[in-house]
């Protein structure tokens, strides 16, 4: 799984947020095959029965989480190498207060949270040798730059998209190299309980989430519309460009 395999180390623990959904099955299905060690992490009380091919049930530690609560969720990240952040909510045509303020916590703050957090747990454990190099993946999703017939699900995905390239200019400013490796998943619509019209199947878009990073990708783009292959790298450079000539690290 390019700088995430285990050749003669042991193979990587990855927490996957949003771990119910389908999208959230399929990534731990897809990383079960390549021997990592699974964590599911859900907002709900009901326990994940996640099964291979063959029927067999996936060995996961199952944990409970919810928005808000990200720093109790410390302690575990100390055994993460790969930290998926793939939750997120969709309220469609609501455009209360209260969807409002539930759509950025969930779609952007939440991850935002998770994605500090994770970094200073980085910085802070040992380096091992044999272990994985940290990384973080966030599902920005294709709402990121284009339109997702969702007015709040689109504001609150482009704020965790430029959260995300903030975040990433300052990973790459540490003198010693980036520890932690940020990864951004560009995803087109896809069958879910958020989209149950989506064109493509879960497990397909984890095969080829997986595919590309195996392929030592960064900016991971799974999506049948090929304005989104051209428009989003011009998108993420143009941010870079503009974010790193106005703002600057206080790290």
């Amino acid at each position: 799984m390019g700088e995430t395999s285990s050749v003669g180390g042991r193979p990587p623990c990855v927490a996957i947020t949003g771990a119910s959904g389908s999208l959230g099955q399929a990534l731990l299905r897809g990383w079960h095959s390549r021997g990592a060690r699974l964590i599911g992490l859900s907002c709900g009380p009901r326990q994940l029965d996640l099964r291979d091919a063959a029927g067999q049930l996936l060995p996961l530690r199952d944990e409970t989480w919810c928005v808000g609560e990200e720093d109790r969720l410390a302690p575990l990240l100390e055994e993460v190498d790969v930290l998926v952040l793939n939750h997120g909510v969709n309220v469609h045509g609501d455009r209360s207060a209260a969807a409002t303020e539930q759509s950025l916590e969930v779609n952007a703050l939440s991850s935002w949270r998770l994605l500090e957090l994770f970094a200073r747990v980085v910085a802070e454990r040992p380096e091992e040798p044999g272990r994985p190099r940290p990384e973080v993946w966030l599902n920005t999703s294709e709402a990121e730059i284009q339109p997702a017939l969702s007015p709040l699900y689109e504001i609150s995905k482009r704020l965790a998209g430029q959260l995300l390239s903030l975040r990433a200019l300052d990973l790459a400013d540490d003198p010693n190299g980036p520890r932690l490796r940020i990864r951004r998943l560009v995803l087109g619509p896809f069958r879910s309980a958020l989209n149950p019209i989506g064109l493509m199947g879960a497990d397909f878009v984890a095969t080829q989430v997986l595919a590309q990073a195996g392929l030592g990708f960064n900016l991971i783009i799974v999506t049948p519309n090929p304005v989104t292959y051209l428009l989003m790298p011009l998108a993420s450079f143009g941010r870079w460009l503009y974010f790193r000539a106005l703002t600057r690290s206080s790290r």
